[in-house]
């Protein structure tokens, strides 16, 4: 096709666009002649991007902390697209659908691996001297890796361990919210006093949260699994999948996440509390919430030592 048959089939493409939405093309073409080309710092935010970690302390290594942490949700943002695309898909096929989970999963697998830029990449002394004035903000109250878990499963296997048979497909979200494994990090149970970790994420975040609930609750990974026929259901390369992103998210990243907490809490011969000030071994530690988005698919010996050996 020659170059002036090609460009006349393109306005050709552009007057159907705009017809279709009521609009002359003209203005628009009028308007490309006096409008800047585009540029990779443009496009990219460069500038925006790099200007959005704020030191509050002195120390060096705090921007590596912010900037880590940042890229840590930028990567939850892609999975939550992953998954949105899948939750809303109206002819999901066994294929797509592993497609998608398959994306998330190497997110995840990203996220894991990526600890040691904090763990090898922070000076010790620094961070045990920075991490005071982070107090009481924490990593627990990213709000966008609650909206993963929720995307993820069935809300029954978010719940804590020990209240998960007071509750099933009738309860009310309240409810179901004041008993999610994470308010065992900023809940006193007993009494119902929240840390101020847990005020201040719930301030933020409880209405949006309790909105979302209700959205996944019938197209989070899980039902959308089910909504597949019976065959691509047992595709084992399917099924394969499903349960490294259960393990990855739930066992493996939490792990890594666990043992960098760890090496910095307590690497340096005492015991301490995380910023936020939560019980955080035993809320992030998978063998005591046994947090498992697809229940089913393992067994009961699997089940039963869930994070033991991790």
């Amino acid at each position: 096709m020659s170059d002036t048959k090609r460009r006349e089939e393109l306005l050709k493409g552009l007057d159907a666009k705009f017809k279709a939405v009521d609009r002359d093309a003209e203005p628009f073409l009028e308007g490309l002649q006096h409008a800047k080309l585009l540029t990779y710092w443009d496009y990219i935010q460069t500038d925006v991007l790099l200007n959005l970690q704020t030191q509050r302390t002195v120390f060096p290594d705090e921007l590596v902390f912010i900037t880590y942490h940042q890229i840590n949700e930028l990567l939850f943002k892609l999975i939550l697209w992953e998954i949105q695309q899948l939750a809303e898909m109206k002819e999901l096929t066994g294929l797509v659908f592993q497609e998608k989970l398959s994306r998330a999963s190497r997110y995840f697998d990203m996220l894991t691996t990526s600890f040691t830029i904090m763990k090898d990449g922070m000076d010790p002394k620094q961070y045990e001297q920075f991490r005071h004035t982070l107090t009481p903000a924490s990593g627990f109250q990213s709000v966008q890796y609650r909206y993963i878990e929720l995307a993820s499963t069935e809300l029954i296997n978010l719940i804590d361990l020990r209240f998960r048979s007071t509750i099933d497909r009738n309860t009310p979200y309240e409810y179901a919210f004041e008993h999610m494994y994470w308010q065992a990090a900023g809940k006193d149970f007993k009494t119902g006093k929240k840390s101020i970790l847990l005020k201040n994420f719930e301030d933020q975040y409880k209405n949006d949260l309790l909105d979302f609930m209700g959205a996944y609750n019938t197209k989070n990974i899980w039902t959308r699994f089910k909504s597949l026929t019976e065959e691509e259901r047992q595709n084992k390369t399917l099924l394969d999948a499903m349960r490294h992103y259960d393990r990855t998210v739930n066992i493996t990243w939490v792990m890594a996440h666990y043992n960098t907490a760890k090496f910095y809490i307590e690497g340096q011969g005492k015991t301490a509390e995380a910023t936020g000030g939560s019980d955080w071994q035993k809320y992030m530690h998978p063998k005591y919430q046994k947090r498992i988005f697809f229940p089913e698919l393992w067994t009961d010996k699997e089940i039963e030592n869930w994070g033991v050996d991790a």
